[in-house]
């Protein structure tokens, strides 16, 4: 019944994919205001196909330009972030060369950073700041890797920059908000997931893709924590390595409440993460 589950899941998400692609190209081609909100029906869709339960506290920003930052456990990361709001994401050039994922990355407007050339990751925090002047919701995970999913490590800050510089008019100074995010696999089949059993989701290390994503298939409904935090307000003062600290702390209390089964409780010190 396992392989016969992975076999079917498998079966629709290629045919549904090979559906969307070409509506998510046009969308882009023609500027279509669909090309934001697409993605986000599909991913949404996905999560129910998959039998991924999402339990989504706090509110995503998504009526202006902004960064959120979360910790980052693997390529279910990507479908549910993008099944809890409309959020384009921010990749590693590597994921271009991808088979399919990267096509998919493309269609969702992803921006690429070749993290080996200083000057590639000035020119990605360029791209960064003409996207949040747009209004767009950009997803970052500041972690640089992938975890087991059972503790945060710490967040790179180059990228943070792209928030400090004025995104306003040549008359109005602006900044774009900060919005920390904690993603927590919490369970499975209504079973709490442990150490031993997160890997069954959280791609990272040397594990190989495609194996990884079969397995994943054949395991079963999984239950996720999607914890958008209070946004941090940025400014004149407020550095991007002082953003990326502040970030992690959050993103790190969140994901210790999820994994202590206390992530229903309100959370967040204002003095932590001023809104």
């Amino acid at each position: 019944m396992p392989t016969l589950r992975a076999f079917c899941l498998a079966l629709a998400f290629f045919g549904l994919t090979a559906l969307s692609a070409p509506i998510q190209w046009l969308s882009i081609r023609f500027g279509w205001k669909l090309q934001k909100s697409y993605p986000h029906a599909y991913h949404k869709f996905l999560c129910r196909l998959f039998g991924i339960r999402l339990h989504v506290i706090g509110k995503p920003i998504q009526d202006r330009g902004v960064l959120m930052v979360a910790n980052h456990a693997g390529y279910f990361d990507i479908l549910i972030m993008s099944a809890a709001a409309a959020v384009s994401f921010v990749a590693k050039s590597e994921v271009v060369h991808w088979p399919l994922f990267g096509l998919m990355a493309k269609l969702q407007r992803s921006v690429f950073v070749d993290r080996s050339r200083r000057s590639a990751v000035a020119e990605s925090a360029a791209v960064i700041r003409e996207r949040l002047r747009q209004g767009d919701a950009l997803m970052l995970f500041p972690e640089g890797t992938s975890t087991d999913g059972n503790h945060v490590i710490s967040f790179k800050s180059a990228l943070m920059g792209a928030v400090e510089s004025d995104i306003g008019t040549d008359d109005h100074t602006e900044y774009a908000p900060v919005q920390p995010v904690s993603i927590t696999y919490v369970g499975f089949h209504g079973i709490p997931l442990g150490r031993e059993t997160r890997p069954f989701f959280a791609w990272y290390g040397d594990m190989e893709l495609l194996p990884h994503v079969w397995e994943a298939f054949k395991t079963g409904p999984l239950d996720v924590v999607v914890e958008f935090h209070a946004p941090l307000k940025v400014g004149p003062g407020c550095g991007r390595k002082q953003i990326a600290v502040l970030a992690e702390n959050l993103c790190r209390q969140g994901q210790l409440r999820a994994l202590q089964g206390n992530w229903g409780e309100p959370p967040d010190d204002p003095a932590a993460a001023p809104a």
